[in-house]
């Protein structure tokens, strides 16, 4: 029996939604371990001159809550529907992005679906400690039936224009010969 659900990018309601409701809250915002230092320096010697737009790479961390009729066992089925489509597309696509910046006039400018490195979505392992205190912060808000994923990694990049790159003003290309063979060579050869 199909379902139709309100899906929202918030945080989890003080008071349970009485209708199916998933809710989409981003909890944390980390810097992406591998790609931290992935840039090459930004700037000239002089500290002043722009060389290459730096870009900032984070790792977003979702909180996302199901709700429904408990004795038809709604949240638990949103869930899985939830866990079953992020694993079967774990990767936001380019589509799907350019959709959702048309779809939204706030997002006009977004350039996320031009960059070179693809979102990935995958869940995050969260133990009882850790799901309580991030319960915890979410101030007068009851539990619900949930699961956390990250998305990495969403690269950030600065506004301001690099200085063109200097032509290029001569070429040179130089052949070296190779002089007699080595001992370990002819060894080789023998």
């Amino acid at each position: 029996m199909p379902l139709a659900v309100e899906v929202r990018a918030a945080r989890p309601p003080a008071e349970p939604p009485p209708d199916p409701t998933i809710t989409v809250h981003l909890y944390q915002v980390t810097p992406n371990a591998a790609l931290r230092n992935r840039d090459l320096p930004t700037r000239s010697p002089d500290g002043a001159t722009l060389l290459t737009r730096p870009s900032t790479a984070l790792d977003l961390h979702y909180l996302i809550s199901c709700y429904g009729d408990e004795g038809q066992l709604v949240a638990q089925r949103l869930l899985g529907c939830v866990v079953r489509q992020l694993h079967e597309t774990p990767l936001l696509t380019r589509e799907v992005l350019e959709a959702a910046v048309a779809a939204r006039p706030f997002l006009e400018g977004s350039d996320l679906a031009d960059s070179p490195q693809r979102v990935r979505l995958t869940p995050t392992q969260m133990d009882v400690d850790e799901m309580s205190k991030l319960w915890s912060t979410l101030f007068q808000t009851p539990h619900a039936l949930s699961v956390c994923y990250q998305a990495s990694a969403v690269l950030v990049d600065g506004g301001g224009e690099p200085v063109p790159a200097k032509p290029v003003r001569t070429r040179t290309v130089r052949a070296v010969p190779r002089t007699g063979a080595t001992t370990a060579d002819r060894a080789a050869t023998d």
